[in-house]
């Protein structure tokens, strides 16, 4: 597996590089945005916030408009908004500074286990206007392309799979995030305002208060 590791620090990146190498990955590392968007496709990201050119939001917005790579932000501690800002862009994780070698592959592997383990390769589902074309990674809307990210789709996927029926949030972290470690749901919340504006009609995806999200049949 490679990954392209984006961290402008020597300090953090040389010891990083090589723990990784250890596990049995191979790495490349770039020190700047530019380099990591000129860098030969990686089958994970992970991608430091603060860099000295583009800063990692701007990264991150460009690596997702161009793919579904899998993206994990790198944020310093406390600052919860860089982690909101980097879901809403559609990282798929994030890790806080100062981090462990052993979370970092947890969540590395659970990343790549859940963008390996899309829905299931044969279904689309179809309700009212909105159809999802799980094979093909698709959704419209009476007609209209929907541009989501990795999250977005499959959390629209999941939801379009049992319309009218509330799926608990736990559910949505793990079958889409594939964990819990989210305590809060906080980054549900994320996706589920950013699918709601794509629709164009944020009756679509009805709250259920203290229980789960459910898609209106």
């Amino acid at each position: 597996m490679h990954l392209l590791v984006v961290e402008d620090e020597d300090t953090i990146a040389e010891p990083l590089v090589e723990g990784l190498v250890a596990e049995g990955f191979e790495v490349t590392r770039v020190a700047t945005g530019q380099a990591a968007l000129d860098a030969p496709a990686a089958d994970l990201v992970l991608l430091d916030v603060r860099l000295p050119d583009i800063d990692g939001f701007a990264v991150c917005r460009e690596l997702r408009a161009r793919s579904d790579v899998p993206i994990i932000m790198v944020t310093a501690k406390g600052e919860e908004i860089d982690r909101v800002v980097g879901l809403e862009l559609g990282a798929d994780d994030y890790v806080v500074k100062p981090f462990g070698l052993r979370e970092l592959v947890a969540r590395i592997r659970a990343v790549t286990r859940r963008t390996s383990a899309r829905p299931e390769a044969h279904d689309t589902f179809v309700v009212g206007g909105l159809e999802v074309d799980v094979p093909a990674r698709r959704g419209t809307i009476d007609g209209r392309e929907l541009h989501l990210t990795l999250k977005e789709f499959d959390l629209l996927a999941l939801l379009a799979s049992e319309p009218g029926v509330v799926v608990e949030r736990q559910r949505i972290l793990r079958e889409v995030w594939d964990t819990t470690w989210y305590g809060s749901s906080k980054t549900v919340d994320v996706h589920v305002a950013a699918l709601r504006k794509k629709l164009g009609d944020p009756t679509l995806i009805e709250t259920v208060r203290g229980v789960g999200l459910r898609l209106r049949a």
